[in-house]
C-alpha cells in the first residue's frame, strides 16, 4: 500500500456530529470521516452517486476508494464558541401564534451556542492502494492542475478555510495519535468520539467510535491508531 501523510492548519475549525439543542459541541479533533472528506475533496474523487452537482443525493458510490486513516493532533486546539441565530421550521401549531405579529418576517428564530477549535494543526496518516496514486492525485490538486467539484476544502464549516495543506512521505512531525479505546479500559484523558463513516440517509448507520489520544507525542502513528474509513475495504 501507498503511505503519506498530510500536515494541516486552519486559524478556526470545528467538526459537529448531528445534534440538536442550544449548545451544540465540536471534536477536539478532526475525525477520520472528516479527513476521509478532505482527501477526497484534495484529489478530485467524488463521493457520492450522482454525478451532478445539481442533483442531490446521500448515496455514496461504491467505487469510493476505502482508506486507512490516522489521525494526529499535533497540539490540542483551544475552544471556543460563538452564538448564531438559527431559523427552525416549527413542527405542527407550535409557535404559530408568533407569525401573525412578524408580518411575514422569519418567526421561528433561537439562539445556539456552537464550539469552534482555534489553531487546528493536525497530521493524517493515509494508506491507499498503489495503483490509485492517491497521493500525486492530491499534489496536483493542490496545484490547481485537478477540477474539484465541492470547491474550495474547509476545516468543517464553509466560513472556516485551512492556512496550509502539505503532503510529505513521513511524518513531518510528532503528534498525539488518536486510537480506539480498548475494551475494558475505563475513560482517559482527552477521549472523545470521532466519526468514522457518514451516513446521511439513515443517521442511525453512521460508524462511530471513542478514541482517545497517546500519553506522549509520537513520530509514526502506531497500529491501533490506523483505522479503516469509511469502512474497511473488502
Amino acid at each position: 500500500m501507498e503511505e503519506f501523510y498530510l500536515r494541516v492548519r486552519a486559524p478556526f475549525a470545528t467538526y459537529r456530529t448531528f445534534q440538536a439543542g442550544v449548545y451544540r459541541t465540536s471534536s477536539p479533533v478532526m475525525p477520520h470521516s472528516a479527513a476521509f472528506g478532505l482527501i477526497l475533496n484534495l484529489a478530485g474523487i467524488e463521493m457520492r452517486e450522482a454525478q451532478s452537482l445539481y442533483e442531490p443525493t446521500t448515496r455514496i458510490r461504491e467505487d469510493v476508494p476505502r482508506l486507512r486513516i490516522a489521525v494526529g493532533s499535533v497540539k490540542l486546539a483551544e475552544k471556543s464558541s460563538l452564538f448564531q441565530q438559527l431559523h427552525t421550521y416549527p413542527v405542527g401549531d407550535s409557535g404559530g401564534h408568533l407569525e401573525p405579529k412578524t408580518k411575514g418576517a422569519k418567526f421561528w428564530i433561537v439562539t445556539a451556542r456552537r464550539e469552534v477549535l482555534v489553531g487546528l494543526d493536525c497530521v493524517l496518516g493515509v494508506q491507499s492502494s498503489e495503483e490509485l496514486g492517491l497521493s500525486n492525485l492530491i499534489q496536483r490538486g493542490l496545484r490547481g492542475e485537478i477540477t474539484r467539484g465541492y470547491g474550495l476544502p474547509f476545516a468543517g464549516d464553509n466560513n472556516f478555510l485551512f492556512d496550509r495543506i502539505e503532503v510529505f512521505r513521513q511524518p513531518p512531525i510528532d503528534a498525539l495519535w488518536y486510537a480506539p479505546l480498548k475494551s475494558g479500559e475505563g475513560p482517559q484523558k482527552g477521549s472523545c468520539q470521532l466519526t468514522i463513516g457518514i451516513n446521511r440517509a439513515d443517521n442511525s448507520k453512521t460508524s462511530s467510535q471513542l478514541f482517545t489520544p497517546t500519553a506522549t507525542t509520537m513520530t509514526m502513528p502506531p497500529d491501533e491508531a490506523w483505522i479503516w474509513t469509511p469502512c474497511r475495504a473488502v
